[in-house]
């Protein structure tokens, strides 16, 4: 049986959001965040515009009957607009900086948006039918003259073209002094939370006018301040657990039924530093953009500036695997830092079986590790590379002054405006959605049958 990574180059579906090829775009059509919802069926993307654009997967033609549904545009919806903040004098960025779906409980759908300040709850919902005959209205809906009705008739339902239907169902708000940069649903599907630089607070879905601070690590003078909050989880299966990771490069889990509020960890998960590595870049390229648990809840999956990592939940000392992902920039770090690229916060993501992990890189790069044969892969996602149902090429990086071979690419020669920031894994099958810039790529595989 063909590993995963082997069988995610075997066919690709791309999509875009830009209509031409090679269209010009705006800051606003960069996107921010990706997620499929619980079942994949649904993909959310939302931009630095505020917009949220939901695919669906298409269903499979009963003329190929083995060939996968392709995801095509569904709805969207313009979720934040600009605003401004007196008392601060501060502008709020409309910028959709994460989106988490709900699990389905019915017909409709329901996800979480957030910019920095305000968090949203959406119902998407589909509608096929319209009643008809009323007794008091006409058919533009005006009120009829109550003289000219002689008789009463029932209302009936009629088709009609289905229509998409997005709506704002609650406004959490007023709740951050920060910049918002996670949100997560708990397992127990009542309550979700929202970190910001130096506080969590834990939401019910049905009240948006109060939350509960759960994490707060704010120093009383804040020229004490040493490290920020930098992402957020619940656990998958215990609704009492969450973990944060911290700009220090740590990750503390943290269990709800010990406190009201947990300052004092559970455990501390950090890897010791080696002091003969240590340079000037060392604190900010150590900074945690992104932790996930595993779907099974027992690892966790980190992601720093040059490195992604799993850690064991009952061992902290030090992570059970650690994967290079662009080793070859530790030469390029003084000039990463002069044009703020080593600030850039990547993502990370587990495959379905959590063998796979996913992260992405620069140049239009995203990397991919198989934690069972340790093989890993370097592919593009890029119009010229990524055509549809072309076969993905693994690529290579080489560093500077090693040798090259042919399709080899230079450190040098590498494009820092082109990074992969934003990826997600389908949770049962072997498909993937890559952000890039302005672009959604969607790969996917012939053969999930095989894997699953």
């Amino acid at each position: 049986m063909l590993s995963p990574i082997q069988v995610l180059c075997s066919d690709i579906t791309t999509l875009s959001l830009e209509p031409e090829p090679f269209a010009s775009y705006t800051e606003a059509d960069i996107i921010s965040t990706v997620e499929f919802n619980h079942t994949g069926e649904l993909l959310a993307t939302g931009d630095k515009g505020g917009r949220v654009v939901i695919f669906q997967r298409e269903p499979e033609s009963k003329c190929e009957p083995f060939s996968q549904g392709e995801y095509n545009v569904y709805s969207t919806f313009q979720s934040h607009e600009p605003e401004f903040d007196y008392l601060k004098s501060l502008e709020i960025e409309e910028k959709i900086n994460k989106i988490r779906w709900l699990p389905q409980q019915n017909a409709a759908h329901f996800l979480l948006s957030t910019n920095d300040k305000t968090i949203k709850l959406w119902k998407v919902s589909e509608r096929d039918k319209r009643p008809e005959g009323y007794n008091l209205k006409d058919e533009e809906g005006r009120i009829k003259d109550l003289s000219t009705i002689t008789s009463l008739q029932v209302p009936v339902l009629m088709p009609m073209d289905l229509m998409v239907e997005v709506s704002p169902r609650r406004v959490f708000a007023n709740a951050h002094t920060y910049h918002v940069n996670s949100i997560s649903v708990n397992s127990d599907y009542q309550t979700y939370m929202s970190a910001d630089d130096l506080r969590i607070n834990l939401w019910h879905l049905d009240i948006t006018d109060r939350s509960f601070n759960i994490v707060d690590i704010k120093p009383a003078n804040m020229e004490d301040l040493t490290e920020v909050i930098t992402a957020a989880e619940f656990h998958p299966h215990h609704c009492n657990l969450f973990v944060y990771s911290s700009s220090k490069g740590t990750l503390r889990l943290c269990d709800m039924r010990e406190a009201a509020l947990c300052d004092k960890h559970s455990k501390l998960f950090e890897e010791p530093e080696d002091p003969s590595a240590r340079s000037f870049f060392s604190e900010i390229i150590s900074s945690v953009s992104d932790v996930k648990f595993s779907h099974s809840g027992r690892y966790l999956l980190t992601r720093d500036y040059l490195t992604a990592k799993v850690w064991d939940l009952n061992m902290e000392s030090k992570p059970l695997e650690t994967y290079q992902v662009h080793d070859y920039l530790r030469s390029k770090l003084c000039s990463l830092y002069e044009n703020d690229c080593i600030f850039d916060k990547f993502e990370c993501a587990w495959n379905g079986s959590d063998s796979v992990i996913m992260t992405g890189a620069y140049n239009n790069f995203f990397r991919m590790f198989d934690r069972n044969t340790k093989r890993d892969v370097t592919l593009e996602a890029s119009r010229e590379s990524s055509k549809p149902r072309a076969v993905l090429k693994p690529r290579r990086v080489c560093a500077a002054g090693g040798k090259r071979r042919k399709d080899d690419i230079s450190v040098d020669s590498l494009d820092f405006t082109k990074k992969i920031l934003h990826t997600a894994w389908h949770p049962t099958e072997n498909i993937i959605a890559i952000a890039a810039t302005n672009n959604l790529y969607i790969f996917q595989d012939k053969l999930n049958s095989e894997l699953h």
